[in-house]
């Protein structure tokens, strides 16, 4: 989020984050910003006021909320570990009380205005009539904001500075497929399962163990699935014996001329979502992967293990998104829109 609103030419203040993984990446990446690292619900107002030197009042700050959404998602996760992110939004609506920014940013699943039976959403919309905020809010794609995956989001935008204000128009590129970013002739070269890149470009990928690898090989090219083994009692998984149309994306290929599916902080391994490579024997890499989110090729990630850099991949707001969602705010900020 932060890069794509210094994209669209929104000066970024600071970020906070309990993950010590995020601190290098972010300091490396985000230059003038200050990496706040704090568990939220500790962290007073009066405290991040003074971290960044915030005025409390002032028309042109925005405050952006994208909190840990596994609590709210459809994935199967660890939903102890889950719930202890789950309300974070009642954090942030600390600060929007405190500080009355002109604008605020909501980003995350579907799943948090979708779940009727908690209140966290609603409390937060209470909170926005009280202080006069006008807002939109909505579920939508990535795709229709610059992004090759179709990764679906609810969105909310609000301010206190207008007395109406509307999300950022969806405009849909059939252009915006896997093959347009990913590929030799985007600059990836073909690698094996297991390779390690030792470069700033991370063109690195998973091992995949020889029952896999088995399995891979077997599948279609551009878009294959699991189908193709089902019959095989050496490769076929017995929880999907008899079940072909449950999870029909795991064990799957991307295809070439369609948005990739959702860059999930998973999908470096090829049984965990349709992550396959279209065409090579093996998962995405680190960098493919953070070339569908729309980092560019020169943004290096930090970090301790492969699977802690595709979490920061992973949970990222799509920087083209977010460059989209702050010219909308400009736009709105001088009246454009």
């Amino acid at each position: 989020m932060s890069l794509g609103l210094s994209n669209a030419g929104i000066t970024v203040l600071g970020g906070v984050d309990n993950n010590s993984d995020c601190r290098s990446t972010y300091e490396s990446n985000i230059r003038g910003a200050k990496f706040v690292k704090y568990d939220i619900s500790r962290l007073s107002a009066p405290e991040l006021g003074k971290r960044l030197d915030l005025r409390r009042c002032d028309r042109s700050l925005i405050f952006v909320g994208c909190s840990p959404c596994q609590f709210w998602s459809k994935i199967r996760t660890d939903r102890t570990k889950a719930q202890r992110t789950a309300f974070l939004l009642h954090q942030f609506e600390r600060f929007i009380r405190y500080f009355l920014p002109g604008f605020v940013i909501i980003e995350n699943v579907p799943g948090l205005q979708n779940q009727k039976k908690h209140t966290v959403l609603p409390d937060f919309i209470r909170l926005l009539r009280r202080h006069n905020y006008a807002w939109d809010e909505g579920i939508i794609d990535a795709n229709h904001y610059g992004v090759p995956q179709h990764r679906i989001r609810y969105l909310l935008i609000a301010t206190r500075l207008l007395k109406s204000i509307k999300l950022p128009e969806p405009k849909p590129d059939p252009k915006l497929t896997v093959r347009a970013f990913i590929g030799a002739a985007n600059g990836f070269r073909k690698i094996e399962a297991g390779h390690r890149d030792k470069t700033e470009f991370q063109h690195t990928a998973s091992g995949l163990s020889e029952a896999n690898l088995r399995r891979i090989r077997q599948t279609e090219k551009s878009g294959g699935s699991r189908a193709a083994w089902k019959d095989d009692v050496e490769l076929q998984i017995p929880a999907y014996i008899g079940r072909d149309n449950i999870f029909s994306d795991v064990y799957g290929r991307m295809y070439w001329d369609r948005p990739a599916p959702t860059i999930t902080t998973r999908f470096i391994s090829f049984s965990n979502g349709r992550f396959g490579h279209p065409n090579e024997d093996r998962a995405i890499s680190i960098r493919e992967g953070a070339t569908l989110q729309t980092f560019p090729k020169e943004f290096s990630f930090y970090g301790r293990s492969l699977n802690a850099l595709a979490s920061q991949i992973g949970n990222a707001v799509p920087p083209a998104l977010a460059e989209r969602i702050g010219r909308h705010l400009l736009g709105v900020h001088h009246g454009e829109v």
